[in-house]
């Protein structure tokens, strides 16, 4: 109930921002000439959902560990088939441009948040919606048990700003139009990959809650082999199915030969960058979220800067795609690193 409450008063907020202060939101974001109007129309219409979006999200992840992650894979299909299907009718059919793309959005969400909701109104599970009594404490444990996960959010974004700068600098528009297609294919595939992770999530609380140290080191491995096998196995189709997948996203001509190029030198990181993701959320699932804020800290905020923009610097626009690589790999000696440290005396359990 916490954690619910906490949704909803900072998605609220959210509201009140994208609703009442649409334009400096949409400048302060980097909104700009032609686009400012179009970022002003998703901005507001998808505000309108922040609520249900949050609350979605919240009630996926209590109901996935209550026991119905089948519920939650359901709602998730089907709240992104009707996203495309709503894409489609409203920004072809009926010409409603941003805002529709806007509103498929939040409609999509909103009713996964209903599939989702019924688990809890069934009482299906051990979890009830109920009054209760607040406690200030209690709210500051879980946005510092959840900061791991926040901070980590930001890793995507801001990579593709750096990235962007970067190759605008460098390559011109021809990088810029070649990112937009591979930053679709390195979406997809932590998507992959974080799913991979927080399904293990549940998993790794459960057997330490239960001090059973044996299912939490397998786990562990279990996770390990999970993420190795399918980034390696996306990695390889990304290097040699690069022209069809390229193309299904959008590029073509001088675009799609330059994309098939160079994505093999940025994909070889989703194998690192699931590595990380896993030890990042084996270490939040554990009660070692310090060490995971330290983590993700650096890994979305610092080392991705310096390098994506550093490098190129120093050593001109050929290593430019292969500095996300290289920051996951310097990642991920801090990961291991943070992990021994914190297992130096065996798993203490809280």
């Amino acid at each position: 109930m916490h954690s619910l409450t906490a949704n909803f008063l900072l998605s609220a907020l959210m509201t009140i921002l994208c609703v009442f202060f649409t334009e400096p939101l949409a400048q302060a974001l980097g909104a700009q000439a032609q686009y400012i109007q179009m970022a002003k129309d998703y901005i507001f219409w998808w505000g309108l959902f922040a609520i249900p979006c949050a609350v979605s999200l919240n009630f996926q992840s209590f109901c996935r560990n209550d026991g119905s992650p089948g519920l939650v894979g359901t709602a998730t299909v089907i709240s992104t088939i009707l996203n495309i299907f709503l894409d489609w009718l409203f920004v072809f059919p009926l010409h409603m441009g941003i805002m529709g793309a806007a509103l498929a959005t939040g409609l999509s969400q909103t009713v996964s948040m209903l599939i989702v909701l019924m688990h809890f109104l069934q009482k299906k599970g051990d979890l009830r919606i109920h009054p209760f009594k607040s406690d200030g404490k209690l709210y500051r444990k879980v946005l510092f048990r959840g900061l791991p996960e926040m901070i980590a959010q930001f890793a995507t974004p801001v990579t593709t700003i750096c990235m962007n700068r970067v190759l605008m600098a460098q390559l011109g528009d021809i990088g810029i139009n070649s990112f937009s297609i591979i930053s679709y294919i390195s979406s997809l595939t932590m998507s992959v990959l974080a799913g991979a992770s927080e399904g293990l999530q549940p998993l790794f609380g459960q057997s330490y809650g239960a001090k059973e140290e044996k299912d939490l080191k397998y786990y562990f491995r279990s996770g390990i082999v999970v993420c190795l096998v399918g980034s390696t196995l996306i990695v390889l189709l990304a290097v040699l199915l690069a022209t069809p997948i390229c193309s299904m996203f959008g590029a073509s001509g001088q675009t799609l030969e330059f994309t098939v190029k160079y994505l093999p030198q940025y994909a070889w990181a989703f194998i690192i960058a699931g590595m990380n993701t896993l030890i990042s959320a084996y270490l939040y699932s554990t009660k070692r979220s310090n060490y995971a804020i330290i983590l993700n800290m650096v890994r979305s905020l610092v080392l991705n800067t310096i390098i994506i923009l550093g490098l190129p610097a120093i050593f001109g626009s050929g290593i430019v795609w292969f500095t996300f690589g290289i920051s996951e790999c310097m990642v991920l000696v801090l990961a291991v690193i943070l992990l021994k440290a914190s297992e130096r005396n065996g798993i203490v359990y809280k």
